[in-house]
């Protein structure tokens, strides 16, 4: 049974989830009470869903008071695991997470890798890479690492040239050949999925595919392939917090042969663990 709380940025901002953590912690935030529920922050599919499965199915047996709270953006769960709200989060990959601490002075950290949801390229014009017409538009995230990650997985299949050592700072500036003359047109992360019927064709994250009823293994024209691939999925703290005695009973379920399986089940090769 889903027994999540949904939240969004602007209940947060609202003071809606300073409210309903606090109640329940006598004074103390989320993160500073050990002897509370561990508060996790995620995005609704495959995170809270994966939590949700702990939580039903392992927490109990393992003496872990779960609480899994929803959130729709990828930028309040980590505003929320360092301001002390939560005591965790489960939603982003390594370079996400690195370039939101250079950018926002944040302290956080990762204590478990779980699975990885491969960004793949949808659309509902054409059902090939090279059916991509010229002068084609494409929707990709807009967030520094996604955009790159995006750019990096339209190379891998010959849309485009990157200059060379990019990586994850790659930008449209950094495009050397673009032989289909594709038009970009970047967007917010969740509205990727919403955009497919007005571009050629998009670049969506894994968990935002998943939330609009795509299958990405069966659904994507290409997706990023798995070996060597840095963008695995994080269980992340503040620094600090990685000692918790509940964040290391969650780390291990997160990471058990139990969650590997239900990973595989629910979702056929659309997420893939890591471990």
């Amino acid at each position: 049974m889903r027994n999540t709380a949904k939240i969004t940025a602007a209940a947060l901002a609202a003071g809606a989830l300073t409210f309903g953590l606090t109640a329940c912690g006598s004074g103390q935030d989320a993160a500073s009470d050990t002897s509370g529920p561990l508060v996790v922050a995620a995005t609704p599919v495959p995170h809270a869903q994966v939590l949700d499965y702990v939580k039903d199915n392992l927490a109990e047996k393992a003496g872990l008071d779960l609480d899994v709270k929803e959130f729709t953006d990828y930028v309040t769960p980590n505003t929320a695991t360092e301001d002390g709200s939560v005591g965790a989060n489960y939603f982003q990959t390594e370079p996400y997470l690195e370039d939101f601490n250079k950018k926002n002075g944040t302290h956080l950290v990762s204590v478990a890798s779980v699975h990885l949801e491969p960004l793949g390229l949808y659309s509902e014009k054409t059902d090939k890479v090279g059916g991509l017409k010229n002068g084609a538009t494409v929707a990709v995230p807009n967030d520094t690492v996604t955009e790159a990650r995006a750019l990096q997985l339209l190379a891998a299949n010959g849309l485009l040239t990157l200059k060379d050592g990019v990586g994850t700072s790659a930008t449209t500036a950094d495009i050397t050949e673009n032989p289909k003359n594709l038009k970009f047109k970047e967007l917010e992360a969740a509205l990727t999925p919403r955009a497919l019927k007005d571009v050629d064709a998009a670049v969506i994250n894994g968990n935002y595919a998943l939330e609009a009823d795509l299958e990405p293994a069966k659904d994507a024209l290409v997706l990023e392939s798995p070996d060597n691939n840095p963008n695995v999925n994080l269980l992340v703290v503040k620094e600090g917090n990685e000692d918790d005695p509940r964040v290391k009973k969650l780390a291990k379920l997160l990471t058990s042969p139990e969650v590997k399986k239900f990973i595989e089940k629910e979702y056929a090769g659309s997420v893939i663990a890591s471990f």
